[in-house]
């Protein structure tokens, strides 16, 4: 395994690849490696000749007040897991070398940002778009692979993939959970004792949802309810929209998707599910 810090070594690796013929699959990372992680490469691996593994905490998509400085990050832990799991390269730049200058253009997330984790963190999804496109020009994937726990982050890069023409795919890989349903997240280290024992909670309350939209009743409410009697954690949202296109009033594909702040955590957790009229 190779760890490539600077954006020549990475084009130029990038470019003796691209002249044999042989495919690239990029999983982004922004390190603290887990096994959600670990399961987009594994599928990375099946489908591709390499697999490149970026480990970049993005600052563009961290706003002011937010957990960039205390974002977990434990490089020689997760060089030793990406090893493991046959990464050939891991790129691994520093915020100088992936923003040398100010940039006078920015790419907006648009209306699918105004809903869900973009209704409470402006310009968020707009910092993603930023770091993605750069690191699909870099790498030039045949395959990007991304987690369904970021539902919100899959629909807007799908998004930008499909309405800007890049010649790649996306591929979705289903959430990882613990044994107890709780997403995997690098975030979840945050969590006290007491906490952690809640979180699988929100599992709990999307299951709740589910069957209650399936049957015709108001899941929000009674998500509301299940989180606020089960949970310390103060509901962000609670939303049953279309998926991918993130709009009220799905008949089709639907996404139920919550977020609960704990005391030093936000989590996020979704179920996309096909919604049949009643």
């Amino acid at each position: 395994m190779q760890v490539l810090n600077s954006l020549q070594d990475f084009k130029a690796w990038v470019r003796e690849v691209k002249k044999s013929g042989r495919t690239i699959g990029l999983v982004p990372t922004m390190g603290f490696l887990h096994e959600g992680h670990l399961s987009l490469v594994e599928q990375a691996k099946a489908e591709n000749d390499f697999v490149v593994m970026s480990i970049f905490v993005n600052p563009a998509q961290f706003g002011p007040n937010e957990d960039f400085d205390r974002y977990p990050r434990d490089f020689e832990r997760d060089s030793m897991l990406a090893e493991q799991a046959w990464v050939d390269v891991i790129f691994a730049p520093s915020a100088e070398e992936m923003y040398p200058r100010k940039s006078q253009l920015s790419i907006s997330a648009g209306p699918l940002a105004s809903v869900l984790c973009g209704a409470s963190r402006p310009g968020h999804f707009d910092g993603v778009l930023k770091v993605v496109t750069k690191l699909f020009h870099l790498a030039e994937p045949d395959i990007a692979y991304f987690g369904q726990k970021d539902a919100q982050q899959l629909a807007i890069i799908e998004s930008l993939v499909r309405d800007f023409n890049f010649p790649m795919e996306i591929h979705r890989v289903a959430t990882v959970r613990e044994k107890d349903g709780l997403a995997k997240s690098s975030r979840n280290v945050y969590l006290s004792e007491a906490e952690r024992k809640q979180a699988p909670k929100l599992y709990e309350a999307l299951k709740l949802g589910k069957k209650a939209a399936m049957q015709g009743r108001d899941p929000v409410s009674e998500m509301k309810g299940f989180l606020q009697s089960e949970t310390s954690g103060v509901i962000d949202y609670v939303e049953l929209l279309s998926y991918p296109d993130l709009t009220p009033s799905p008949d089709g594909q639907a996404i139920l998707a919550l977020a609960v702040q704990f005391e030093r955590a936000r989590l996020i957790d979704n179920i996309i599910f096909t919604l049949k009229e009643n």
